[in-house]
């Protein structure tokens, strides 16, 4: 771990936080997410094509710039606010300013928004409503999902997502600091612009392997924090405990099977995805109303996640005052 002066200020963090809950995302112009993506579209219109040397060459570029650049910036910026804020000059403009780009790196609420909304339209039974709602959270086709398919593909999207969007950023932050936090978002990016097979196959392998070895410890935290939610929401801990042993590894990705299979468990659900994978087969179809049940859990490991990483500053600002 980076040893960082910032480490133990927990208030960047707190900024971004209450910025997130309670503001959301700020608009594309201002989101650096949104730059970031502006750039990768620049660059995958000058991608060689039908050559998968030169398109895995290409793509491997793309990843080296925009994590670079990514990184360089969170890290310019971390230290030049710290400079500021620890010389007294501007100090409280410079923990605002690393707060609010910090919360560009993660999205709690609207990762549960983007849920709920799915939920609401199919408790009023507009279908294609929840279809359209589920686009937001998902890139497989939604045309022809039943209700039950639908709410299934919104659990499983949170799930997925709580890593993606939120423990794995914050994790990152944690030991590399803000650098840390950009170049995760970057690489996370990049595979959700490119990480697909088709005509993606070679342009985006290097982003999707970095992509899966980027996510690998936060996806297994995510699926040991919804076991612990489970626990706290008095759900089924054991259960989510047993269907994470068990079929975790039934998805493609390497990672995402962890907070699935975790969710399905606690919530006594079987979640599919037709023609690829079921997690907890003995599990009942999931209903609107476990979308619901599935953003409590989501909001509690969120909760979990902070109050590790604040203990954890806690326990090594204690160490350093005793040595």
């Amino acid at each position: 771990m980076i040893n960082r002066p910032e480490a133990n200020n927990w208030t960047p963090l707190a900024l971004a936080l209450v910025w997130d809950w309670f503001l959301g995302e700020p608009p594309d112009a201002l989101h650096p997410v949104a730059w970031l993506g502006r750039l990768v579209t620049t660059l995958e219109q000058h991608a060689p094509h039908d050559a998968p040397r030169a398109e895995l060459l290409y793509g491997g570029g793309i990843t080296v710039l925009t994590v670079g650049v990514a990184a360089g910036v969170g890290y310019g910026l971390e230290r030049t606010l710290q400079a500021h804020a620890q010389a007294g000059a501007f100090a409280p403009i410079s923990v605002v300013g690393l707060g609010l780009f910090l919360k560009t790196t993660f999205a709690a609420r609207a990762l549960i928004r983007a849920g709920t909304a799915v939920q609401h339209s199919l408790h009023s039974g507009d279908l294609n409503a929840a279809r359209q709602a589920l686009r937001a959270l998902v890139s497989r086709d939604t045309a022809h999902l039943d209700p039950s398919q639908l709410a299934a593909a919104a659990i499983e999207s949170l799930a997925e997502n709580t890593s993606d969007s939120f423990v794995a950023p914050l994790l990152y932050y944690h030991l590399l600091g803000l650098g840390g936090a950009c170049a995760y978002r970057a690489v996370n990016t990049l595979d959700a612009m490119l990480g697909y097979r088709g005509r993606y196959e070679f342009l985006g392998k290097v982003p999707a392997r970095l992509d899966d070895a980027l996510n690998w410890l936060p996806a297994r935290l995510t699926g040991l924090l919804l076991v612990t939610a489970a626990g706290l929401a008095g759900a089924r801990p054991r259960q989510a405990w047993r269907v994470l042993r068990q079929d975790h590894a039934r998805t493609a990705s390497p990672n995402a099977g962890y907070p699935m299979s975790a969710m399905a468990g606690a919530l006594d659900i079987c979640l599919e995805k037709v023609g690829h994978y079921r997690l907890h087969a003995t599990g009942r179809p999931p209903t609107p109303g476990d979308i619901q049940h599935a953003a409590h859990l989501v909001s509690l490991t969120l909760g979990l996640t902070v109050v590790g990483i604040l203990l954890n500053w806690r326990y090594r600002r204690s160490n350093n005052a005793r040595s």
